[in-house]
C-alpha cells in the first residue's frame, strides 16, 4: 500500500519509484484447507498433526495421513460442492500436486471412488515433495552453505536497497544533485 502511494505521489506509471511486487501463488489452490476438516485452514498450529501434510514428511506418514483423511460416503468426485468441503479440498490439492488444471482433474476424477483417488493423491504428493526434501537433505548436510548464501543475499540486498533508496530520496527532492 505504501509503495503504491510513493509511486503515485512522487513517480509517473511510466517510471515508478519502487518495483511492485507481483504475486507467485496461482488463485486455484492458494488455500489449502486442512485434512481433517475440510473447512478450516491446514495449519501447522492445529495440534493434529494428521491435518496437514509437512514438507519432510516421509512417503509412508504421507501415505498414512491421505489414508486417514476425512472424506465422505458419496461416489464420485466433483468440484465446487459447497455439500462436500473434503471432496473440493482433496481435489484442488490433487491439482496442485499433479500440476493438472481443474478441469483435467474433474474430467480424471469424476467417476471415482476414494479407495481409487486416495493412492493417486499419495502418489502425486510424494513425488511433487521428494525433489523438495532432496534438496533440504542436500543443504543442511553440507556444512557453511546456508552462512555462505546468507551471505550473499545480505550483500545482494544491500546493494539493491542502496539503489532503492536513492531512487526514493531524489524522486522526493531529499537530495542535492551537483
Amino acid at each position: 500500500v505504501r509503495s503504491v502511494r510513493v509511486n503515485h505521489q512522487f513517480g509517473t506509471p511510466d517510471n515508478p519509484v519502487l518495483k511492485m511486487p507481483n504475486p507467485m501463488i496461482r488463485e486455484e489452490g492458494a488455500r489449502i484447507m486442512s485434512l481433517t476438516d475440510g473447512t478450516k485452514k491446514m495449519s501447522k498450529s492445529d495440534p493434529s498433526d494428521l491435518s496437514r501434510i509437512n514438507l519432510l514428511d516421509p512417503p509412508d506418514l504421507i501415505k498414512k495421513k491421505i489414508k486417514k483423511c476425512k472424506t465422505d460416503p458419496e461416489r464420485g468426485l466433483e468440484f465446487d460442492n459447497a455439500d462436500r468441503p473434503e471432496c473440493n479440498n482433496l481435489l484442488s490439492l490433487y491439482m496442485l500436486m499433479s500440476n493438472q488444471t481443474k478441469e483435467a482433474v474433474a474430467e480424471e476424477c469424476r467417476e471415482m471412488g476414494w479407495g481409487k483417488f486416495k493412492p493417486l493423491l499419495t502418489e502425486a504428493t510424494i513425488n511433487t515433495l521428494k525433489p523438495i526434501q532432496d534438496k533440504y537433505h542436500e543443504i543442511r548436510a553440507e556444512d557453511g552453505y546456508l552462512e555462505s548464501v546468507l551471505q550473499g543475499g545480505r550483500e545482494k540486498a544491500g546493494a539493491i536497497a542502496a539503489q532503492t533508496l536513492t531512487k526514493v530520496k531524489q524522486a522526493m527532492g531529499y537530495t542535492i544533485t551537483k
